[in-house]
């Protein structure tokens, strides 16, 4: 697999306070990585540095382009796209609205027509006011907006983020079906072990740092990953 996302020695100051230090990972064609972290750990201000929406330090290489400082439309173009944590859906305006919010000049209506193919949910409720939907319906919208930018790298923050266990499983079924498609995604989430179950490879930071990398199921035996995110150890 050829390198599709690299980041290298990418730092984050909001004022005085350094959010992200040194960090670098990479992300590989058709692969899916997992970021964890406790709470202010620097994980969303990686993913939103990333994609041009705050100012960094450092290099970060997308298909072989430097897009270190460009505008996040530009990113975008270039098929890098965050989901942001918490949705940041328009609740005002419908399902179908929302969507067409993230597509890309002059492809929107065969990729609409595409994800309503894939999500009969949003087929169903594409008329219907995005306020009035489920936390997991949100989330579905929030991922398919996403996908009207037809990304070939999707930033992923806490897509699990309030939901109920049952909600976390039909999202990550999605998640799953995007796999399949050959979609690489980099994954923020609080659900360790769930997923690190779901991740080829697997990066955790601490106060703005890599701590720990390697094979999601080597983390996953980990008894420090253990004691760290689930205060046990085998």
């Amino acid at each position: 697999m050829s390198v599709l996302l690299d980041v290298a020695n990418l730092n984050v100051s909001y004022g005085g306070v350094q959010a992200v230090r040194d960090v670098s990972l990479r992300v590989e064609e058709g692969e899916v990585v997992a970021l964890l972290g406790p709470n202010g750990a620097g994980k969303s201000s990686t993913l939103r540095s990333i994609v041009g929406l705050i100012k960094s330090q450092g290099d970060i290489t997308f298909k072989g382009q430097r897009v270190s400082g460009r505008a996040c439309e530009r990113i975008v173009s270039l098929g890098l796209t965050l989901v942001p944590e918490g949705r940041r859906l328009f609740p005002q305006l419908t399902v179908r609205e929302n969507l067409l919010l993230g597509a890309s000049r002059g492809s929107h209506d065969e990729t609409y027509e595409r994800l309503l193919d894939t999500l009969p949910i949003l087929a169903e409720r594409q008329r219907q006011y995005a306020g009035t939907l489920s936390g997991g319906e949100q989330q579905q919208v929030a991922i398919a907006r996403a996908l009207m930018s037809r990304p070939q790298l999707l930033l992923i923050d806490e897509p699990s983020l309030g939901l109920a266990p049952t909600l976390v499983t039909v999202v990550y079924g999605l998640l799953s079906d995007l796999r399949e498609t050959g979609l690489s995604m980099m994954i923020v989430e609080q659900e360790v072990m769930r997923v690190l179950r779901f991740a080829d490879r697997a990066y955790a930071m601490a106060t703005g740092s890599i701590v720990l990398e390697g094979p999601a199921a080597e983390l996953l035996a980990s008894d420090q990953v253990k004691d760290v995110y689930l205060g046990v150890t085998s």
